[in-house]
Formats: structure tokens, sequence, C-alpha cells
């Protein structure tokens, strides 16, 4: 089956063609208002963008999503899920000051603000798909409560998934920290012949599972939940994993999460993707590095898995951007994100995605006028 995925660009030459109608514009073509039945409650699923990163999506981007849905009747809240590793969204006090201070207050999105699962990620629900490595997976309450969803990514790349685009928002973004971890269950591990002994992964580990000896990282396996934090904030990249078999179980665990966020909510949730600042870390990051390739457009979908693909064929189709992470940038690199992050193949998450009935990797590309 071939899914409709719709595409304004990012260029604009007058009012009518500005960013904000362009959104309206993309929620209407995907008949955003035909799912909301008056007084639904709407999850807006977004990214907050952890403390020191500046490219979640832009607070404005969200009002217009969150003032269509009111017009057709529906009751929104901006809504994430605490994170597994240490930061600025680890809870939902500190999530929801980070939240503030990165513009998303009322006044702004014009809807509240509810982080999914709970105060310390304890408000969730198990729900059965019966997978090739989960039965049930563990969703935010918040999430299966809501009677509809609009999901707002940013996409860009990332260290474990090669990129982060819908699939990997609604599998992290909407499940617990217990369920995150089931997802990631991977084994880091030290080279110690490059570790600095920095303390970088000892600050940021969420169990307290790596300790600095000798001026070098250990690791107590015992304590380690495997979120690859680890991974992330190591400044010299030290810390490695077994990809030969980890990358495609991770990708394949986070995929089912995404089936398991969108079960009985079939023709209810409509994915907006932004390809803007398209960064080669995710918005988890507490840092924004300059973009890989140049701005490119928002795309609209009822499709993830579509979605997901027409957003990384359009990524690849850019030429790199110079002086960006993206090495010979300069040059034409069909595989963008795997250049950036060599042990990835961000291209799983749809072939698993398509296999496991998430959606479909055929997509129809409607390019709206300006």
């Amino acid at each position: 089956m071939t899914s409709k995925v719709y595409f304004a660009e990012g260029r604009a030459s007058g009012r009518k063609s500005n960013k904000i109608s362009k959104i309206l514009r993309l929620l209407e073509r995907t008949g955003v208002k035909d799912m909301i039945r008056q007084d639904d409650l709407i999850a807006i699923k977004v990214h907050f963008g952890e403390k020191g990163n500046d490219t979640f999506i832009n607070p404005i981007f969200v009002r217009q999503v969150v003032d269509i849905v009111k017009a057709a009747g529906g009751k929104p809240f901006i809504s994430d899920t605490n994170t597994l590793y240490k930061g600025s969204r680890h809870n939902s006090v500190d999530h929801l000051i980070t939240a503030l201070e990165h513009g998303f207050s009322y006044a702004t999105v014009n809807a509240p603000l509810i982080i999914a699962d709970g105060l310390i990620s304890g408000n969730f629900s198990e729900i059965e798909i019966d997978c090739k490595h989960f039965e049930k997976v563990k969703i935010a309450e918040d999430i299966i409560n809501a009677d509809a969803m609009v999901v707002i990514t940013h996409f860009k790349g990332h260290m474990l998934a090669g990129f982060g685009g819908a699939i990997k928002n609604l599998a992290m973004g909407c499940s617990p920290a217990k369920g995150k971890m089931e997802q990631h269950s991977t084994r880091p591990q030290v080279v110690k012949k490059i570790c600095t002994g920095c303390g970088e992964c000892s600050e940021n580990c969420p169990t307290d599972a790596i300790a600095i000896i000798s001026k070098k990282a250990k690791i107590n396996y015992s304590l380690c939940i495997g979120c690859g934090e680890c991974l992330t904030v190591c400044p010299n990249r030290s810390m490695i994993m077994d990809w030969s078999t980890d990358k495609i179980e991770f990708v394949e665990r986070m995929t089912e999460y995404a089936l398991g966020a969108v079960k009985d909510k079939e023709n209810k949730i409509i994915y907006i993707s932004f390809l803007m600042n398209i960064t080669p870390d995710c918005d988890c990051a507490s840092w924004s590095d300059l973009p890989i390739v140049p701005d490119i457009g928002i795309l609209a979908s009822t499709d993830p898995v579509a979605l997901d693909k027409a957003c990384l064929d359009l990524v690849n189709s850019e030429k790199g951007l110079e002086n960006s992470k993206l090495p010979d940038s300069h040059k034409e690199i069909s595989d963008k994100f795997t250049a950036v992050h060599p042990d990835t193949r961000g291209i799983l998450q749809i072939e698993y995605g398509e296999k496991i009935g998430l959606g479909s990797a055929a997509y129809e590309l409607i390019v709206l006028g300006s």
C-alpha cells in the first residue's frame, strides 16, 4: 500500500507562504479536523529539548497545531515523557521547568503541559503487541488515555538509531523510563586506550554504574541498564557497543515500542515532521551541533513509516554542508546519517516498521504549492 506524504518546502516569499500558513495547510490536508470529535482529549506529542539544546521545535509552530485542534472542538495538551538518563528532564518537575525555559508557556502554546508518565515516570500501562522482542510494551498512561494524537517531530540524527524521526518519537517519547530501559538494553564497553578519564560518562550515568579508576572509566555491569547515555556524552568516543548484534535488536525493540504507542488509535494520529536544523545529534543532547544539510521544509502524513522514509530520502538527496559533522561534506554522500554515525543503520526502523504493520515504506510525495 502506498501512503500519502504531504510536503511544503522551506522557502517563503510572502505572508501566504510562511511556515505558519504551511503548517495549517499540511494539517488540513492530512484530515486533522476529521479525526477530532467534540471534547476529545488530544495529545500534542513534542520534544521540549534538553537544557543547552536550542534546535527543538519552535513553540510558535506548536501553537498552530493547538489552535487548529481547538477550532475542531478538541481539548489539546502538550506532552512528553521523562528521560531515562540524568539531565534536565529526568522527573516531571525538572522537565516542566525546562519546557517553560524553552518557551513552552501557556501564553505561547495556548495549552497545558502534561508529562505523560507522571512525576517520576511511574504512570504507565502495558499494551499487548505480540511481536518478536516484546509481547507487551510499557506506554505512558496519559498517551493511552488520549483520544487522539498529533505527533510533532524534529527530524535529525541519532547516535544509536541513526536518525530520530516519527518512529523514534513514538517509541522513546511515549514510554516511561522502564520502557526506555527495555528498548535500549545494550552493553557499552570502554576502549581504555582512548578513554581519558574525563568523568562525563560517570556524571551522566543514571544508575551510577560507571566509576573513574586510575584515570579510566570502569563499568559495573550489575548496575548498568544499557541506556546508552555514556555513548552520547563521551567526548572521545571511547564508549562503544557490540553493534554486530546490538544495533539490529535495539532498532527492532524501539520500533515495536512505536507500534505499542499507536495501538487502538487507528485513524486517530497525524504526524508532522520538520526538516529544519537537521543536526547530527538528538535534541536529548545538551548541545546543538551545526546542521549537516540545509533546511528542507515540513512534511505531514497519517503514516509514520512513510513519513520517516520521505524525510530520509529528502535529507539524502541534499548536498552536505561544509564545516558540519558530515565527513567530506562538500561531496555527494548518499546516506547522510550513516556517514555521521557509521555504526548505525537507521533504515532498519523503516524496514522493520513495515514488517510489523506500523506503516508502509511506499509513499506518494504530494508537494503543496507556494
